[in-house]
């Protein structure tokens, strides 16, 4: 259970070792309860996660119930998965005590097939009772219970489908917060910055998610569709041509030239990524408050100078290309720390006659998931270029980050409550703040699952230049991040977990063997020097340049131990590296001589491997030029074991 503060929206409970994934919550509502009823079952009008949602039949019972037929589809959260869809039943009636109650559950009907590119999730007995509370609102019981098809799911993304807290952080907790906003918006409570009056600035803030949302599925439907790969990396490409970001009727400003008049659509870029020992918030708040550090790429002149034109539609490159002052200024702010702010950049561009001329443009901003203590929730900071007088029907095209926590200790119940300085910790920070890091974060290792999406507008005459230089642009992105949560990661996670391996004598004495064994096969040194102390030694091997791993020899090898390199190119964790199957690195080539290699070591001792294909946990292609394998020489070990080692590898 979650426990509720004196702000608390309400009591929460997650469900442990049941079918699915499972949250319930009870809260005390100020909306009378056929007003909460109408509310909770428009699910699109508040859960930015639902694509759409039909009534494909309905009927009214004798006793006044209604009964309904549903189609729901909920978006993917990052683009390694697939997106659900549901088949429910749903029953609405007044019970004779006046509780209201609603309930749905998922149905198996042939007649209702899923569409293609969803995978059929099932909804198990969910709904809402709400019981009137005199003269003071309602009490709401939620439940929410999914089988949301984990399997289907790469299997270091299932902790993302298979957690309760991530059903309660989305769904449970999002309905009571809804709630809260509305009543509190009709008593007059919600104070606003700007002209917007509280429901424009919901609606904007569903709307902007709900397009991120769209652009990291990029629906055919929905007229999008793929750009082949170059090859050279993770990031794809979609482009709609039939995109128009202009509701009806709406006139854009032509002297910011946010949108182009001519004959076009709309391009994005996206990328995902893992990362170790980054907790969601940390990054997220950083990346909201540096902009710099990614968005810059005036190092590239030829990324810069194709996509200057497009600026508008690069919602990143709004300090790179303006200049130098961003001001804030808070539209919203709620109490679990969404922020909704405008963006305001000032600066100077350069004219046709070389004279320096004021300039000006606006990004609609919204952060969310930054609270620290949340457990199980996802965090994003997602971003649109507007003009700068603000409505509720304005054109939006935005782009993001998104960042998901994988690892289910983290979710169960850990909550990071530091503050950290990262500028500073960029720059080096201090022993104290290190030594308070690690103190709070004890043991625990993080992943997450990081999405980029990045939306261009381009005309057809220069589609395939702003492609280019769209995915030239997200890989200087997707580096930065890169460099950000490498300089977060050492103080909440690596230097941690480097300081309690090398304490620990059984790892100090696996990596004593795979270095003398090493020379007793090859006969040379594996290390460069010779280290003075046991730490040194393990610091040597730990932090080598060479993927390194220790295997046990059973009827299959299994991972014992794996230096930084090897885990980042079997994108794992020290925790999850003995979770991790042999099978699952080896590609059908690499199926048919790894047990042959193996049988080699063993009978001379070591072996020379040529280039070849491993897999990361994810699934991805990891080419190496070559590698070599050593039997572990040790007269009291009673299972064989061996190591291997891979050389130049990369994704």
């Amino acid at each position: 259970g979650m426990k509720p503060g004196p702000d608390s929206i309400g009591i929460v409970a997650v469900g442990h070792g049941c079918d699915g994934a499972a949250a319930r919550a009870c809260s005390l509502v100020g909306m009378e309860s056929s007003r909460v009823a109408d509310v909770l079952k428009d699910r699109p009008g508040w859960f930015c996660d639902c694509r759409r949602m039909e009534i494909l039949g309905a009927f009214t019972t004798s006793s006044g119930a209604t009964v309904e037929l549903l189609y729901s589809q909920m978006y993917s959260p990052t683009t390694l998965t697939q997106a659900r869809d549901f088949c429910t039943l749903r029953y609405t009636s007044v019970l004779e005590d006046r509780n209201l109650v609603v309930c749905e559950r998922s149905l198996n009907l042939g007649m209702v097939p899923s569409t293609e590119g969803f995978v059929r999730a099932e909804m198990l007995s969910s709904g809402y009772l709400i019981r009137p509370c005199g003269g003071v609102g309602s009490i709401v019981y939620i439940v929410d219970h999914m089988d949301l098809e984990a399997g289907r799911a790469p299997e270091v993304l299932r902790p993302m489908y298979e957690s309760s807290a991530v059903l309660a952080q989305k769904m449970t907790i999002a309905a009571l917060r809804h709630l809260r906003s509305l009543a509190q918006e009709a008593a007059g409570e919600v104070v606003t910055g700007g002209t917007l009056q509280p429901a424009a600035l919901r609606a904007l803030s569903l709307r902007i998610a709900r397009s991120f949302n769209d652009a990291i599925n990029s629906f055919p439907e929905d007229g999008w569709f793929s750009v082949a790969s170059d090859g050279m990396d993770d990031i794809s490409i979609s482009i709609n041509s039939s995109w128009n970001p202009r509701p009806v009727g709406l006139k854009c400003s032509s002297s910011n030239n946010l949108w182009s008049d001519g004959d076009g659509g709309v391009l994005c870029a996206k990328a995902s990524m893992l990362l170790q020992n980054v907790p969601p918030a940390v990054l997220i708040r950083f990346l909201r408050e540096h902009r710099s550090e990614w968005a810059d790429c005036e190092h590239d002149m030829s990324c810069s100078d194709t996509l200057r034109t497009r600026v508008y539609g690069a919602a990143a490159l709004a300090g790179a290309e303006l200049g130098r002052r961003e001001v804030p200024m808070p539209l919203a702010h709620s109490e679990h720390q969404e922020i909704m702010e405008l963006v305001k950049f000032e600066g100077y561009d350069s004219a046709r006659d070389g004279a320096l001329v004021s300039k000006e443009m606006y990004l609609l901003q919204l952060c969310n998931g930054i609270d620290e203590t949340a457990i199980g929730d996802c965090a994003q900071l997602v971003f649109a270029p507007v003009d700068g007088a603000l409505s509720d029907d304005i054109p939006l095209l935005p782009s993001g980050f998104r960042v998901i926590p994988l690892d289910t200790g983290f979710m169960d119940g850990y909550g990071l409550s530091c503050t950290l300085d990262l500028a500073s910790m960029i720059e080096g920070g201090s022993d104290m703040d290190a030594a308070k890091t690690e103190t709070e974060i004890a043991s625990n290792n993080l992943r997450s699952i990081v999405t980029i999406a990045f939306q261009f507008g381009y005309e057809t005459h220069n589609c395939d230049s702003v492609s280019v230089a769209a995915r030239k642009y997200m890989r200087t992105v997707v580096a930065s991040v890169q460099r950000v949560a490498m300089a977060i990661a050492p103080r909440v996670g690596s230097t941690l977990g480097l300081r309690n391996l090398s304490g620990t004598t059984e790892v100090l004495t696996l990596v004593k063997r795979i270095v003398g064994s090493y020379r007793i096969n090859f006969g040379v040194d594996l290390l460069r020097k010779q280290p003075s102390n046991n730490e040194e030694l393990f610091k040597m091997v730990w932090h080598h340049s060479d993927a390194i791993i220790y295997c046990t020899c059973k009827s299959l090898p299994e991972f014992i131990f794996a230096n930084e390199a090897a885990l980042d190119m079997l994108e794992t964790t020290s925790g999850s590296l003995q979770d991790l199957r042999w099978d699952q690195t080896l590609d059908e080539t690499e199926k048919k001589n790894a047990y042959s290699d193996i049988t080699k070591v063993m009978q001379q001792g070591f072996a020379y491997l040529p280039a070849g294909i491993r897999l990361s946990s994810m699934g991805r292609p990891v080419a190496y030029e070559r590698a070599m394998s050593w039997s572990i020489v040790d007269d009291n070990e009673s299972m064989p074991c061996v190591a291997f080692m891979f050389i130049n590898w990369s994704f």
